[in-house]
């Protein structure tokens, strides 16, 4: 369904960056610290040579659900997604959108974990202000080109999650607010969750 190919190139370098951030170059923070936990679980897993091979994929992917999940707050990203179209929705209707936007995600972009090809991140600077912090990293491609990727979290609790990845000033969520916010438009909020069921 969404988003273009070009996009969906960009954005799946998102999720290799998540991954594969293996290089600092500046003092870590609290949330800097809790992406890493995750990125070396998912590391493991994936240089797990009992889990490698098309025999193991339903494992593997498995395993990669199970850590990557927790590392992002789907109910933040889905409701700014969906933007100014959050408010009038039932409970019943947000908590389905929640879930059809996450199943989006990780449809899309799941397969791009068992493609990393040799890509390299280096870790920038950390703000935070008050409930919110911003990672700044570098994505280096095996041909030494770079660009940046800002990861956008939120605090609940004592944890930091994922709410919005910015691809060399591109927001993921932005990105989708948009496209969703035109179905809705030129058609319905129902069309769009028939959209997000049934993907093409």
């Amino acid at each position: 369904m969404i988003p273009a190919a070009r996009r969906r190139g960009r954005v799946g370098v998102l999720v290799v960056s998540l991954v594969f951030g293996v290089t600092t170059s500046a003092p870590a923070g609290p949330a800097s610290d809790q992406l890493k936990v995750g990125i070396d679980k998912v590391i493991h897993v994936l240089a797990d040579p009992s889990l490698k091979g098309t025999a193991k994929a339903k494992q593997r992917r498995d395993a990669l659900h199970e850590i990557a999940g927790p590392l992002f707050d789907w109910s933040e990203m889905a409701s700014r997604a969906l933007g100014r179209h959050w408010q009038p929705r039932t409970e019943a209707e947000r908590q389905e959108f929640v879930r059809l936007f996450h199943d989006l995600l990780e449809r899309s972009y799941l397969t791009t974990l068992e493609r990393y090809n040799g890509e390299r991140v280096a870790y920038g600077t950390e703000s935070i202000e008050g409930e919110q912090a911003t990672v700044r990293t570098q994505v280096f491609n095996k041909a030494g080109q770079q660009f940046p990727v800002d990861y956008r979290l939120v605090r609940r609790g004592d944890r930091w999650l994922v709410y919005d990845v910015v691809i060399e000033g591109v927001s993921l969520v932005a990105n989708y607010r948009a496209q969703f916010d035109q179905i809705i438009g030129t058609s319905s909020y129902e069309k769009l969750v028939d959209k997000l069921k049934s993907p093409s």
